[in-house]
């Protein structure tokens, strides 16, 4: 078994050290937990990312590598028994005791700071009244237990605190928050980049030929780009044999079902350069790489055979001398009328936002605490933009599978959700802005991604709360804001296969900006209901986010990213984690934005 295990380390591109003694310990891991070799090498790259580590497996991270594989055989057996799904997973760790954690922003400072906020408790209504579904006052949860409320777990430059706020307007009494209502902030701009799929769309229709159409349309597209920047050889059928180098584009595919694998991968072309056939992909002579399933990318090799390409050079991202009219423009739709009367120039590109993803309430109750939190902070912080990530109804949550409710799901997103967010825009007042996006695990909302906004009434607010689409872009005070629920950076690390990368977390989220798309991979995940037949052009980033939120069970983080092949264009990428874990509560990120990522500011905090 040590072969194998072996085996499988290398076939990752891990190195071992100290490698007869974790060897040994591997098999007892592999016997003692009933793991496969490739099951203990899939733990280990989870267990690696979340700690930020490099391709260096120690005999020193053994012990707390045996903690994480007794956690996720323990969640098993728990989810086994009572058929119910936890949020403790391991690869949603949060230790707040792991040194490691001060590695989520390398280049950042991370201060631990207490927002001083325990006396925040639920979201003020208009009425003075406590929701009827809330949590009972005499009632008290593990979560309004939990210690460290509002502590800032890592920052971006430096975020001022609520208690600096108040000294800067003169705030001496917090109760007078309370009471009074404190003049909001200038409300923002809002506008909607794309709406598709529409409400009410009908799914489970897509065809063979709607995946088709969506694969050689993202190939052609590519290819069209990278002749259009005038920086390689003319496009070449890469199954022709040559003895001469060529430049080729096509998807990277798996030969058989299962992971990509190193050996083999197959490049398929389009159908005009080859007609669409495939040809093995040798990349033995690269010193770094990092690819995926359905990832489009430019070849530059040789074939002398006809059988198989010999890669010298990947381009996995499209130049930025590319002009933006290559990739297809969605239609713009201002949320107001308000909008459509302000010169854009005198718009600035300043923008505060709070970003949260769901599940917004904890495993042991349906009370929704971690959400009235949220807002509490939110009241008191001001931001001009909530942006709200789903799921909200989770269809996961324990009381949900047991379908123990008496309600009906829209009814129990109407009363715990929507008017808990009612009530803090009519106090915060006519500035406040919330936007929500679904998920594909909300049980009152359609089962298909890409997923339609909500539909929802919402003319009596003044449109202050926006439903949009699954992923979808938002401009705010001209900054771009690009959100997508679906959990693509962890589908993404269990099946990307890398050498010489130094930082895996930066290299998963930099695939999603250089494919220029929120769901590169190809085929999807079995848990991820994608249909291309709505509106395959959805998951296209018509242009590059300002601010790119892709929630994940993997390690929170706020990051600055410069696109591939250039150090000019960057963006503010941001995992906000969970707000709810489990009976605690999770993290939430809190955004200033000042004219270019460089220049702003931002904090994960924890809930």
């Amino acid at each position: 078994m040590e072969d194998q295990i072996r085996a499988e380390f290398r076939k990752n591109n891990f190195v071992l050290v100290e490698e007869e003694a974790i060897l040994q310990k591997c098999v007892t891991f592999c016997i003692n937990y009933n793991l496969s070799p490739s099951d203990l090498v899939s733990s280990w790259d989870l267990y690696s990312i979340n700690r930020q580590l490099e391709l260096i497996v120690s005999d020193a991270h053994m012990d707390a590598f045996r903690q994480q594989l007794q956690s996720e055989q323990k969640q098993a057996i728990i989810e086994k028994e009572q058929g119910l799904h936890s949020y403790t997973d391991v690869t949603m760790e949060i230790d707040n005791d792991n040194e490691d954690a001060k590695e989520v922003v390398p280049a950042s400072p991370t201060v631990q700071k207490d927002v001083n906020l325990d006396s925040f408790d639920v979201t003020p209504l208009t009425n003075g009244k406590i929701h009827s579904l809330g949590r009972p006052l005499e009632l008290v949860t593990p979560f309004g237990q939990r210690k460290d409320k509002f502590v800032v777990h890592s920052t971006l430059n430096n975020l001022p605190t609520v208690d600096d706020i108040k000294k800067e307007h003169g705030e001496d009494n917090s109760d007078d928050d309370v009471i009074k209502r404190v003049q909001p902030i200038k409300r923002c701009s809002l506008e909607i980049i794309g709406s598709q799929p529409a409400r009410g769309c009908r799914y489970m229709y897509d065809r063979i030929e709607d995946k088709f159409n969506y694969l050689e349309d993202r190939i052609m597209k590519y290819s069209e780009a990278l002749v259009a920047s005038q920086l390689y050889d003319e496009l070449v059928d890469p199954s022709v044999a040559s003895q001469k180098t060529i430049f080729s584009v096509g998807m990277i595919c798996c030969e058989e079902e299962g992971r990509l694998k190193e050996k083999p991968i197959m490049l398929q072309s389009s159908v005009e350069h080859s007609g669409g056939q495939r040809v093995r992909l040798e990349l033995q002579k690269l010193e770094q790489f990092s690819i995926f399933p359905g990832q489009v990318v430019g070849v530059e090799g040789h074939n002398p055979s006809g059988h198989c390409l010999i890669a010298t050079k990947i381009v996995d991202y499209v130049p930025l001398s590319v002009p933006d009219d290559t990739f297809r423009q969605t239609k713009r739709q201002a949320v107001d009328q308000d909008n459509q009367l302000v010169d854009p120039s005198d718009v600035s590109s300043d923008l505060s936002l709070i970003i949260a993803s769901g599940p917004f309430t904890t495993t042991d109750n349906l009370f929704f605490e971690p959400l009235s939190d949220l807002l509490a902070y939110a009241r008191r912080r001001q931001p001009q933009l909530l942006v709200l990530l789903g799921p909200f109804i989770d269809s996961e949550h324990p009381e949900i599978k047991k379908g123990a409710l008496n309600k009906t799901y829209d009814e129990l997103f109407r009363l715990e959700v929507f008017k808990r967010l009612q009530d803090y825009v009519e106090y915060m007042g006519s500035a406040a802005r919330v936007i929500l996006v679904p998920s594909v695990r909300d049980a009152h909302h359609d089962h298909v991604f890409p997923q339609p906004a909500f539909d929802i009434n919402l003319a009596d607010i003044n449109d202050q709360i926006t439903c949009i689409t699954n992923p979808g872009i938002i401009s705010a005070n001209k900054v771009k804001v690009g959100c997508c629920s679906v959990d693509v950076l962890k589908q993404l690390s269990t099946d990307v296969v890398s050498r010489g990368i130094k930082n895996r977390m930066n290299t998963l989220t930099n695939h999603l900006l250089s494919q220029r798309s929120f769901y590169p991979l190809y085929p999807p995940a079995e848990d991820t209901p994608v249909d291309l037949s709505l509106a395959p052009e959805a998951f296209q980033m018509s242009v590059i986010p300002d601010v790119l939120v892709v929630p994940s069970d993997l390690t929170q983080f706020v990051k600055v990213l410069s696109l591939e092949g250039t150090s000019e264009v960057k963006c503010i990428c941001v995992n906000p984690g969970r707000l709810a874990r489990g009976e605690g509560g999770g993290h939430f990120v809190e955004v200033n934005f000042h004219g270019s990522p460089d220049c702003s500011s931002a904090s994960v905090i924890r809930i």
